[in-house]
C-alpha cells in the first residue's frame, strides 16, 4: 500500500480558538506583567475554597503562620544556645548553662512537626471539599448551557480545556498553594532571624532569591507561549486519537483499511509535537542554568559578607553559626518558594480557562426568571425568522413567517439542507432566532423562562441518546416522575413505537442495561435505537412534538408502524398535540394537516398533500421522485 502523502488532518495551527487569543497579550507582556496575572489565578483557587469552607481556609492559613512564627523562634533561640555554648569556649559549665536554651530548641522543632502535621490535616480536609465543590461548579454550568452553545467550536474546546483540566489544576494548585506559603514563612522568618543577626545579610540573602525568581517566570512564559504556539495541534492530536481508536470509527476504519494511513497521520502530528517540546526543553534548560549560576553568585556574596562580618569584628563568632543557619534555611526556603511559584504559574493557564469557562457558560445559560411560556400554546408564531449559526456566513433561515395551531400535524419537507431540522429547533425555543421573533401564543419566546418552554416539548431526533441505562429507564427517562401506576402510558409508547419488540428481544427484557460498557450490557442496532428514541419521545407526552426523520434507520414495515403511532400519540392524551415531523419519506406524511416546504432556508410552499401537488412545485417534483421509483418508471 503506497505511503499517504497529503495530510488527513493538517498540521497547521488551526485558527486561535477565541479563549486562547485573549490570552495572547500574556504571552506577549513583559515579565512582571505576566507575573502580575498569577495572583488572579491564586484569588479564584482562595475565593472558591473561602466559599467551600471558611472554618477549614481560615484554620489552614493560622497553622501555617504559626509554623513560621515558630521557625523564627527555633532560629532565635538557637542563637542562645550557640552563645551559651561558645562566647568564651565550650566549657562544662557552658555546657549545662545552655541546656534551657536547647530545651527550647528542641520544643520549637517539636511543636514545628506538631503544625506542620496539622497543616497536612486541615488541607488533607480542606481540598477534596475544594476539588468536589470546583467539579460541581463547573459540571452545573455546563449542564445548564444552551444547546446552541454546542455548535460553537471555541466553546466545546473551552469547556474540554476547562472542564477536564481546570479542577485538576485547581486541586495541584491547593497543594503548590500549600508549600508555598510555608516556604514563604520560613523564607521570612530565616530573612527576618538573619536581619536581627546584622542588616546586611539580608539584602544579600535576597540576591540569591531575585535570580531564582528569574529564572522560573520566564520558563513559566516559555511553557505558556509553547502551549498557545501548539493548541492547535494538539486538538488535531486529539481528533486522530478519536477516530483512530474509537468504537464509532472502527467498522469504516477496518473496511476503508484507513489503520496505517491514520497511524501515519499521528505519529506526523506527534513528532511536531515532539520536536517543539525538544526545543522548549533545551531553551528551559539554558534559562535555569543561567538563573541558578546567578543564584549560586548571590548566596556566594551572602557567604563572603557573612565572613567580613567576622573578620571585621561586626559579628561575633558565637552568632555566625545561627546565621549560616538561617541563610541554610532561606536558601531551602527559596528553592521551594520558586518550584511552587512557577507551578502555579503553569497551572494557572487552565485556572483561568476554568474560570473563562464559567462566565462564558453564565453568558449562554438559559433564561431563568422571565416570562412564563403557555404549558399548550394555542398557535406558535414566527414572525420574519432568520437563524445563522456560529462560525457560518450563509444562515441556516431566512425570512421565515408562518403560524402552527394547536393540534396540527406538521411536516418540514426539503431538500438536505434547506433548513428543516433547524427550523424545528426554533418552533420548540431550543435555538434562538438570530433574527424575527418566535412566539407561543403572545409571548415571545426571547424572554421566556426557557425551563417553562422546554418542560412543554419533546423531541426524537435522527440519532437518539444512546444512554447507558436499562432499557425501561431509556423510555421513562422522556418524563422522569411521570405517574403511571397501571403503566398505561409506558405500555403505550412501547407498542405506538414499536420498542416492545425490541424489549422482547432483550435477554432481561426491559432491566437490561444497553451499553456495553458494563458487563451484562446490550448493545443495540441503530433501528433499534431509533424505536427507543420514539418512545422516549412519546413516553413524553409534551404538547409540541417534533420528530426529525424518526424513521431513518428502520425497515418499511417498522416505519408505517411508527408513523401510526405518532398520528396516534398527536390525538392522545390530554389534548390534541402539536406535532412536527421532518422527513424525507413524502409517502408517510399525505395525511399531515400541512406540508411546509423550504428550499436553501426559505419557505417556499405550504398546503395540503393534494394542493402541493396541484401546484406543481417542489414537492411535487420530490415526490414524483420518490413515486417513480415504486412505479417503476
Amino acid at each position: 500500500m503506497p505511503e499517504t502523502t497529503v495530510p488527513l488532518i493538517g498540521v497547521e495551527n488551526l485558527k486561535m480558538p477565541e479563549w486562547a487569543a485573549v490570552d495572547e497579550t500574556v504571552a506577549e507582556a513583559g515579565m512582571v506583567k505576566a507575573i502580575r496575572t498569577l495572583p488572579s489565578a491564586v484569588a479564584i483557587v482562595l475565593r472558591l475554597a473561602w466559599r467551600t469552607s471558611p472554618r477549614l481556609t481560615l484554620l489552614a492559613g493560622v497553622v501555617h503562620l504559626l509554623s513560621g512564627c515558630v521557625t523564627a523562634f527555633g532560629l532565635l533561640a538557637t542563637a542562645n544556645v550557640f552563645i551559651a555554648l561558645l562566647e568564651s569556649g565550650p566549657t562544662p559549665e557552658r555546657v549545662l548553662q545552655s541546656l534551657p536554651a536547647l530545651v527550647v530548641v528542641v520544643g520549637t522543632y517539636a511543636l514545628r512537626a506538631l503544625l506542620d502535621t496539622a497543616v497536612a490535616a486541615v488541607e488533607g480536609a480542606l481540598r477534596p471539599r475544594v476539588v468536589t465543590s470546583a467539579g460541581d461548579e463547573v459540571t452545573a454550568a455546563m449542564v445548564r448551557v444552551r444547546l446552541l452553545a454546542f455548535e460553537d467550536a471555541d466553546f466545546r474546546e473551552l469547556a474540554r480545556q476547562g472542564a477536564r483540566y481546570g479542577v485538576r489544576s485547581i486541586e495541584m494548585s491547593l497543594r503548590w498553594l500549600a508549600d508555598l506559603t510555608s516556604a514563604l514563612i520560613s523564607l521570612v522568618a530565616a530573612l527576618v532571624a538573619a536581619g536581627l543577626l546584622n542588616p546586611w545579610l539580608a539584602p544579600v540573602l535576597l540576591l540569591a532569591a531575585v535570580a531564582d525568581g528569574w529564572a522560573a517566570a520566564k520558563v513559566a512564559r516559555l511553557n505558556y507561549r509553547h502551549y498557545l504556539d501548539t493548541v492547535g495541534r494538539n486538538i488535531r492530536k486529539g481528533i486522530v486519537e478519536e477516530v483512530a481508536t474509537w468504537r464509532q470509527f472502527a467498522l469504516e476504519r477496518h473496511a476503508l483499511t484507513l489503520q496505517e494511513p491514520l497511524l501515519q497521520e499521528y505519529r506526523r502530528i506527534t513528532e511536531s509535537l515532539m520536536r517543539e517540546e525538544v526545543r522548549l526543553a533545551h531553551r528551559s534548560n539554558m534559562v535555569r542554568l543561567t538563573g541558578r549560576a546567578a543564584a549560586g553568585v548571590g548566596t556566594a556574596i551572602a557567604y563572603l559578607v557573612l565572613g567580613l562580618l567576622l573578620y571585621s569584628g561586626q559579628m561575633e563568632l558565637a552568632l555566625a553559626g545561627t546565621a549560616a543557619l538561617a541563610m541554610r534555611t532561606a536558601s531551602n526556603s527559596l528553592s521551594i518558594t520558586m518550584h511552587a511559584v512557577n507551578s502555579l504559574y503553569e497551572e494557572s493557564f487552565y485556572i483561568a480557562f476554568f474560570h473563562r469557562l464559567l462566565v462564558e457558560s453564565a453568558k449562554r445559560g438559559p433564561v431563568k426568571g422571565g416570562v412564563a411560556a403557555p404549558p399548550d400554546p394555542a398557535e406558535i408564531r414566527l414572525e420574519n425568522v432568520g437563524f445563522t449559526y456560529p462560525g457560518q456566513e450563509t444562515p441556516a433561515l431566512r425570512d421565515v413567517s408562518l403560524t402552527i395551531r394547536r393540534g396540527e400535524v406538521i411536516a418540514l419537507v426539503g431538500e438536505n439542507g434547506s433548513g428543516k431540522t433547524t427550523l424545528g429547533k426554533l418552533l420548540t425555543g431550543l435555538y434562538p432566532p438570530s433574527e424575527g421573533k418566535v412566539y407561543w401564543d403572545d409571548v415571545d419566546l426571547a424572554g421566556a423562562d426557557h425551563e417553562s418552554v422546554h418542560a412543554n416539548i419533546a423531541v426524537i431526533a435522527q440519532d437518539p441518546a444512546e444512554w447507558p441505562m436499562t432499557a425501561e429507564h431509556n423510555v421513562t427517562v422522556g418524563r422522569l416522575g411521570r405517574e403511571d401506576p397501571d403503566r398505561v402510558a409506558w405500555q403505550d409508547a412501547i407498542t405506538s413505537s414499536g420498542a416492545d419488540e425490541v424489549i422482547e428481544s432483550l435477554p432481561a427484557k426491559e432491566k437490561t442495561v444497553l451499553s456495553k460498557k458494563f458487563d451484562d450490557g446490550q448493545d443495540l442496532s441503530g433501528g433499534q435505537w431509533q424505536r427507543m428514541g420514539i418512545a422516549r419521545g412519546i413516553y413524553r407526552d409534551a404538547a409540541v412534538l417534533v420528530a426529525d426523520e424518526p424513521t431513518a434507520a428502520l425497515d418499511a414495515k417498522a416505519e408505517a408502524r411508527v408513523f401510526a403511532g405518532l398520528r396516534h400519540a398527536s390525538v392522545s392524551g390530554a389534548g390534541r398535540r402539536t406535532t412536527i415531523l421532518v422527513t424525507h419519506r413524502l409517502a408517510n406524511i399525505r395525511s399531515a394537516d400541512r406540508i411546509l416546504v423550504l428550499e436553501k432556508g426559505r419557505l417556499i410552499e405550504q398546503g395540503t398533500h393534494a394542493e402541493l401537488i396541484e401546484e406543481g412545485g417542489l414537492y411535487h417534483e420530490l415526490y414524483e421522485i420518490q413515486a417513480r421509483a415504486y412505479r417503476g418508471e
